[in-house]
């Protein structure tokens, strides 16, 4: 897969023990990387990470501390970087605005310094979100190339990411002194709601209600009439693959931004969500939420997600019936057998990537 350009590359992987993390790392192994991460320690219990306990070394460290982050990089001397390390919470973001902009402006900051100063680096991923956009609600999908905002201070923080991003791509790895001057491709990534097995988050719908169904408790609904763009974690990791595959063949053209996310199927409703996975698991049970005075959060979000299917032809491998009945299949066996899915749900993901001749699977 991802013609096999991973196979013994050294790929640096900041906030590998959050959900998107684990799951990132544990596909890099499979494809043969050296991974090294960095990153807080665990933060949940349970925690995907824990429950793996790949063979890798993990630094623990925040990407608020320049120096430790900027020697564990000098040290690794990695070929590619997968910055996912962020406070990634929206209503968390209202409690700790500070944390929230140190954290995911500055952080990010400081992954760019560090990469300035070490020469093996020919990628760098900035792993944003969909939140990055300047939101206005209307029903047609977000582009690359509209602006960025953020009404509450996650999703302002992960516009400023997104601006960080073009600034040092533009002022430090400029495309015109490539191959001369530098040998660094950068790029950013933007996904929807990404849900699947492990993920333990506070205050996301499919964990909260997963959490809720392991003790046999109702699941508190508060916004049950947004939309969202859902899809399985698989689907944006295999599109942030396929970029880093093409950065580290010196594809030019694939710097910049990209949106991964569902096909339209995908972008759901919250209650509509909550009744497709109570279908695959009777212990699922829910009650809407009477308080109105919570934080504002968009109501509607959705991406624009032709620029990969023309430019890297990536498409979406699962429908969203599919990904649902898997998410729940994958903490139903979690809290009932306490089996882990994640190495055999990674193994069906590629398989039916194959039967659909996706270019990456095939590769």
């Amino acid at each position: 897969m991802f013609g096999n350009v991973y196979k013994g590359k050294k790929v640096f992987v900041t906030g590998n023990t959050g959900f998107k993390g684990s799951w990132l790392t544990l596909w890099l192994l499979e494809l043969g990387a050296s991974v090294v991460g960095y990153s807080l320690d665990v933060p949940t219990n349970p925690n995907h990470h824990r429950i793996l306990d790949p063979d890798f070394e993990t630094i623990f460290g925040d990407v608020r501390d320049a120096a430790k982050l900027c020697k564990a990089i000098e040290l690794f001397q990695p070929d590619v970087i997968f910055h996912m390390a962020a406070q990634s919470l929206v209503r968390k973001s209202y409690r700790s605005p500070v944390e929230t902009f140190e954290t995911n402006v500055i952080g990010t900051v400081n992954v760019f310094e560090a990469c300035r100063q070490t020469d093996s680096i020919k990628a760098i991923i900035n792993i944003t979100s969909d939140k990055c956009y300047e939101n206005h609600e209307w029903v047609w999908g977000y582009r690359e190339t509209d602006p960025m905002g953020g009404h509450d201070p996650y999703s302002a923080s992960k516009g400023c990411s997104e601006l960080v991003t073009v600034s040092y791509r533009k002022s430090f790895f400029p495309l015109k002194e490539y191959r001369k001057g530098h040998q660094t491709l950068v790029a950013s990534v933007r996904a929807g709601n990404v849900i699947g097995g492990g993920d333990w988050g506070e205050d996301r719908l499919v964990p909260d209600i997963m959490r809720a169904s392991g003790k046999n408790e109702k699941a508190m609904i508060r916004n049950p009439h947004a939309t969202r763009p859902y899809q399985h974690v698989l689907e944006p990791l295999s599109g942030y693959l396929l970029l880093g595959q093409r950065l580290l063949e010196g594809k030019e053209e694939c710097s910049g931004a990209w949106n991964f996310g569902p096909d339209v199927e995908g972008h759901r409703n919250v209650l509509s969500v909550v009744k497709e996975l109570q279908s695959h698991w009777s212990r699922i049970d829910y009650q809407l939420a009477t308080d109105e005075r919570n934080p504002h959060e968009a109501n509607l979000l959705k991406l624009d997600c032709s620029k990969v299917h023309a430019s890297l032809d990536w498409r979406p491998v699962w429908s969203s019936s599919t990904t649902f009945g898997n998410v729940v299949k994958w903490y139903r066996e979690f809290y009932e057998s306490n089996r882990v899915l994640s190495k055999e749900q990674l193994s069906e993901y590629t398989k039916d990537a194959k039967q659909k001749q996706l270019p990456w699977a095939m590769s």
